[in-house]
């Protein structure tokens, strides 16, 4: 079959490769119908997490139809529509058992590396290096599926392919942040990255009740997409002052709920963003915690940060002082998608929540390599760009 490779830092290449086969008796095999690019992977292509090998199958967003399962499947059959989460769980563990499904004790089948960094293992992840579990990625004509039975799901008959494809990942992160970021009627939130997560954040935000939700980036576009299509705030941060705008917004005091949606490759305009850039690059530091320290000092006293970005490692000047001046609450995780994955379903049955404006640019499987590099330097207005892998 054929397949998107990572082959070196900032390489990718289509090629041909095995076809995956069932190894377990909870496996099956899904032909992948759609299948997404992710702000996460651009992590993986400039090498910053450096658990990839040569070879190695991209992508961890993705839907399909079922065409074998293994013998102890039972909630699937084939000729099956079905979204599948990122992350692998066995849904029998205490963090399964728990909801904390990217924390699957069972799911990452190469654990040392992160014991090792992070002092114990997340649960496993599509295409998301040997540090993950090394599984091949959903950048491909066909996937084998782990555990099945909990981490795929049915798409209802009236949700189309284009829509179902971002509850694997974008839509269960973006909910996730403001479900466990605690968000509550009345709150005002403000959401930093207005890409795919961060735009489905703000929905997220809105549909729980806030009363204002405000979306930061610098991007003319993604704000622009975020207006007419979620319907939230947005201030462009190299237009405005941040910190003046959200405490007008919110009544003097700041927000209640800060969401961080950008992760270890933060922008800013200031000098703090050269400072951190020329920290990373010398492998000083491993991540840019730009939003996320904005994120804190903008927080009302009281309030919630959560942070949503990916981060490998570690950071400078983290602003401990802050949090716990402040009282606030900071919270992160990698995306529980299987809490959230049927409840958003069915919200995209009711049309409550409306994803087919992220995917910009949908292309064949064998234009993967060219949709990396719109998708990474914001190329025609590029929000994500969505691969064929059957044509």
């Amino acid at each position: 079959m054929k397949a998107l490779l990572w082959t070196g830092i900032n390489e990718t290449s289509v090629e041909e490769v095995p076809d995956p086969q069932v190894q377990n008796p909870e496996d099956m095999i899904v032909r992948v119908r759609r299948t997404v690019t992710c702000g996460s992977d651009l992590h993986l292509l400039g090498g910053y997490i450096p658990f990839m090998q040569k070879g190695d199958v991209l992508g961890h967003e993705f839907m399909g139809e079922v065409v074998e399962v293994g013998p102890d499947v039972r909630r699937h059959q084939v000729g099956d529509r079905v979204v599948v989460c990122s992350f692998i769980s066995c849904g029998r563990c205490w963090y399964c058992k728990n909801e904390l499904f990217s924390l699957c004790d069972n799911g990452n089948t190469n654990p040392g590396i992160t014991e090792a960094l992070w002092g114990a293992n997340p649960g496993g992840c599509f295409g998301y290096s040997h540090a993950m579990g090394g599984f091949a990625g959903s950048h491909a004509e066909y996937v084998r599926v782990p555990y099945a039975d909990v981490g795929a799901f049915r798409v209802p008959d009236g949700v189309s392919d284009e829509r179902a494809l971002f509850a694997s990942d974008s839509a269960s992160t973006g909910w996730m942040g403001a479900d466990l970021g605690n968000v509550r009627p009345g709150d005002v939130v403000a959401v930093w990255g207005a890409g795919a997560v961060g735009q489905m954040a703000a929905r997220a935000a809105m549909l729980l009740g806030a009363e204002r939700v405000i979306l930061i980036d610098r991007f003319d576009y993604r704000l622009r997409s975020a207006e007419q299509h979620v319907g939230c705030e947005t201030l462009n941060y190299e237009r405005v002052e941040v910190v003046e705008e959200l405490r007008e917004r919110s009544g003097g005091r700041g927000p209640d709920v800060c969401i961080e949606a950008v992760g270890m490759e933060a922008h800013s305009p200031s000098a703090v963003h050269a400072y951190d850039q020329v920290k990373q690059q010398l492998r000083m530091q491993t991540d840019r915690p730009t939003a996320v320290r904005q994120a804190i000092y903008n927080c009302r006293k009281g309030g919630t940060v959560f942070v949503l970005g990916v981060f490998a490692g570690l950071v400078d000047k983290f602003p401990l002082g802050a949090v716990m001046n402040k009282g606030l609450t900071l919270r992160s995780a990698q995306m529980h998608g299987q809490r959230y994955i049927p409840m958003l379903l069915e919200r995209m049955e009711r049309g409550e929540l409306v994803t087919e404006h992220l995917a910009t640019h949908t292309m064949p499987l064998t234009d993967g390599p060219r949709g990396y590099t719109m998708f990474k330097e914001k190329q025609d207005e590029n929000i994500r760009s969505v691969f064929l892998p059957g044509g």
